[in-house]
């Protein structure tokens, strides 16, 4: 039975309420913290309270470290084929589950429902993407050197490993990087962000419903630096990975310098977008709308810098203006609505105050510029024209549906001003030249490249950055790679 203080029509809707859960999962049981302190978790599109998430403390995270490590043991000595069955099983039921899973991510995070079900499926790809590879992990072979002497390298897994996820991606993230902890043999304690816990949470249920084992898939709810700070600190981790903003990623560094443990942070981006006057200019506003405000620009593949060659930039500007003003804003699931709430009042601040500062410098209003009318946490699509190098939106990322347009002339000025940024996450390039596109791709230095297209993301790719935008890769097989640890094996053949 769902609480009855909670009064929303679309929860009440849940084909499986047992999906709705609002307590930690430690060692394959459901439970409070012993303080009995929970956080509020609401919707953002109209404030309604949506569930009373346990907040569990340094020594509970400390109780799920023990749970992982207890299992660990047992899980890595599994056959590859074993584990392969249970990440299957548990896609299988995320697939089954699509719409419920959709319907909460909604709930707690804002975005459409059709963006949700996107999400489930990504989310999903990553289980069974891993579940496959989990059969190819070993083994590596050696050019020898030696006489008489047999060389091998294998993959082993590298132990616990302590995965915090962020709120725009609340299921993705948490399969991409726990698919492949458990593919490779690690268990894993997961803390989710506690704006939305309830995807993790959700998650959770199904992996217990088809027998994962009690210790190796553990969820902490709690508050970040006390759940976190004691993952860090537990020598027990070996791995941490983390998605976030690069101002928390240096922090995580920093508290587990002292137990050494392998790192993999996925963290800001600050993607420079860039239209040549060769380029298809109806593709490359298609593209533009897509990699701006999707998730209602709360991404960090969010292109936040466009650079649009001056032949064409009044062409441009024009065209995606238009396409701005015509998006759709209002709850997720209204159906039609392409922009939802902000996830709190402080990325609507910032929205507003990125706007004012391109203004007082001279920017161009073309559309947007205000809070919306939907509710206090809904800004309006915006773009910007005319952007000065010196306004903040050119400097910082915005994780909101602002978009910055600014001119430039030559590939040599475009390439510099895009790779004048700390950050080195994606970059997105629109021209029909093919000797401009290899020249472009190898100069702009991200790691990652859309050329005349917007989705790039996928199970199969490596997704990562490189400068502040991160360390690591999470996806591919290099998703896997990163939860294990080599051992070279010399043995005498004579």
């Amino acid at each position: 039975m769902l609480p009855e203080r909670i009064a929303c029509q679309e929860l009440g809707q849940l084909t499986d309420a047992r999906l709705f859960r609002e307590l930690a999962y430690v060692d394959g049981k459901w439970r409070a913290g012993s303080s009995g302190r929970t956080r509020d978790v609401f919707d953002p599109a109209n404030g309604h309270l949506l569930a009373l998430v346990a907040e569990l403390d340094a020594g509970e995270a400390v109780d799920a470290i023990d749970a992982a490590q207890r299992a660990f043991a047992a899980w890595r000595a599994r056959l590859p084929q074993e584990r392969s069955r249970l990440l299957r099983a548990w896609h299988e039921a995320v697939v089954a589950a699509r719409q419920d899973l959709a319907t909460l991510m909604t709930l707690e995070q804002g975005k459409p429902i059709s963006e949700a079900l996107g999400e489930i499926d990504y989310a999903a790809s990553f289980i069974e993407w891993y579940a496959e590879e989990a059969k190819r992990i070993n083994v590596e072979s050696v050019t020898g050197h030696l006489p008489a002497a047999d060389l091998t390298v294998r993959r082993e897994p590298a132990g616990v490993a302590a995965l915090v996820t962020p709120w725009n991606f609340p299921s993705a993230m948490v399969t991409r990087k726990a698919a492949a902890a458990l593919a490779a043999g690690c268990t894993v304690v997961l803390h989710p962000s506690m704006e939305t816990p309830l995807s993790a949470l959700a998650l959770a249920e199904l992996a217990d419903r088809v027998g994962l084992p009690a210790g190796v898939f553990n969820v902490v709810p709690g508050q970040g630096a006390k759940v976190v700070g004691a993952f860090c600190r537990d020598p027990r981790v070996r791995v941490l990975s983390f998605t976030g903003s690069t101002e928390v990623g240096r922090l995580l560094a920093t508290q587990c310098a002292d137990t050494v443990k392998s790192l993999v942070l996925e963290l800001g981006g600050h993607a420079p977008f860039i239209v040549f006057a060769d380029g298809d200019l109806e593709r490359a506003v298609d593209s533009a709308v897509s990699a701006k405000f999707a998730t209602s620009g709360q991404d960090c593949l969010a292109a936040n810098r466009f650079f649009v060659q001056r032949e064409v930039y009044d062409a441009f500007a024009a065209a995606f203006a238009r396409r701005v003003k015509a998006l759709e804003v209002g709850s997720g699931f209204t159906p039609g609505v392409e922009i939802g709430p902000l996830i709190n009042e402080k990325a609507v601040a910032k929205c507003e105050a990125h706007v004012a500062d391109a203004l007082a410098l001279g920017a161009k209003l073309l559309a947007g510029g205000r809070r919306a009318r939907q509710g206090p946490l809904f800004y309006e699509p915006t773009l910007l024209a005319d952007v000065p190098p010196q306004a903040a939106i050119l400097r910082e990322e915005t994780f909101g549906p602002v978009a910055a347009l600014t001119a430039f002339d030559e590939e040599a000025e475009v390439v510099a001003r895009a790779n004048d940024t700390d950050y080195g996450l994606i970059a997105y390039l629109h021209s029909r030249d093919y000797g401009r596109i290899s020249r472009i791709t190898k100069a702009l230095d991200f790691g990652m490249v859309a050329v005349n297209r917007t989705k790039v993301t996928g199970a199969p790719v490596p997704f990562g950055g490189t400068k502040q935008s991160g360390l690591g890769r999470e996806g591919a097989r290099h998703g896997l790679e990163a939860f294990t640890e080599l051992k070279y094996l010399c043995l005498d053949a004579a």
